[in-house]
């Protein structure tokens, strides 16, 4: 008995040409936005180093980036420490291991929560606040003018940035690790009845030098990621398809530079903690 082979109908080969088209064009554009994010990342390293450099342009990042971000690093970490207290001590007392909870908090905060808790704040109050500034430039033809007057951009805008969200981000990673241990003592010790000698010797002994250096690497490596998706979405804020013109094109790419911080850092967590543990 022979076979009979069902031919699709023109119908569904235009909507299988559709769907294969449609997904060569993503290919095409997510390869090519990764080479220019990374031409992007290569200068901007690269306009550090070049003369003159613009220290007041970097001190002027920094106030923005590290001295204006105090105050929300400040409630998050401090709620954050608090509810590591709370649940941490709910937790041990059930296996009277209560005495346990001081390293609890400790370590959760510096190795993991600390870095990255800062650096998604961060990327949602001040790399935000880089990528429409700089998508705000770049539609109004002001990165353009730079160009046209032999001004490097990179130099001019984005290394001070780069820079000062690299040495921001850790220092702000310090002042959470300190106020959320802070948060949990208060809670653990004051409310729940914790020993303060037992959170305290806990937490002496079981940091390690090691341990505060990876989470000084990680908020480094946070930092880093953070100023170059903000202000690489920015940048190229022209280049990206389907996100509208104008101040439509701003408002997505801002939201969606976000949006890639946070999951970036969260996935690139796993892998600096199994590279560094």
């Amino acid at each position: 008995m022979n076979s009979i082979q069902v031919q699709p109908t023109p119908a569904e080969q235009s909507r299988l040409a559709k769907a294969l088209g449609s997904l060569g064009y993503l290919t095409i554009d997510t390869l090519t936005d990764l080479g220019r994010m990374g031409f992007f990342l290569f200068f901007a390293l690269i306009g550090l180093f070049k003369r003159p450099f613009r220290f007041q342009e970097v001190l002027k990042q920094l106030r923005f980036i590290g001295a204006g971000s105090i105050t929300v690093i400040f409630f998050t970490a401090l709620a954050t420490g608090m509810v590591l207290g709370l649940q941490g001590y709910s937790a041990l007392n059930r296996f009277g291991a209560d005495g346990m909870l001081g390293t609890v908090v400790a370590l959760s905060l510096i190795m993991e929560m600390g870095p990255i808790l800062t650096a998604i704040m961060v990327a949602g109050r001040a790399g935000s606040a880089m990528c429409a500034e700089l998508g705000i430039m770049r539609i109004s033809e002001q990165i353009d003018a730079l160009d046209c007057m032999a001004i490097d951009p990179f130099r001019y805008l984005i290394s001070p940035k780069f820079l000062a969200m690299i040495i921001s981000v850790p220092l702000l990673t310090a002042v959470f690790d300190v106020v959320g241990i802070f948060g949990g003592y208060v809670v653990g010790v004051e409310l729940m009845g914790a020993n303060s000698g037992s959170f305290m010797a806990g937490m002496a002994h079981s940091v390690t030098n090691a341990d505060i250096r990876m989470g000084f690497i990680k908020s480094l490596f946070f930092g880093l990621l953070v100023a170059w998706i903000c202000t690489g979405r920015g940048f190229f804020v022209h280049m990206n398809r389907g996100m509208g013109f104008g101040a439509e094109s701003v408002s997505r790419a801002t939201t969606q530079a976000v949006v890639f911080s946070s999951i970036s850092v969260l996935i690139s967590d796993y892998f600096l903690t199994s590279v560094l543990l």
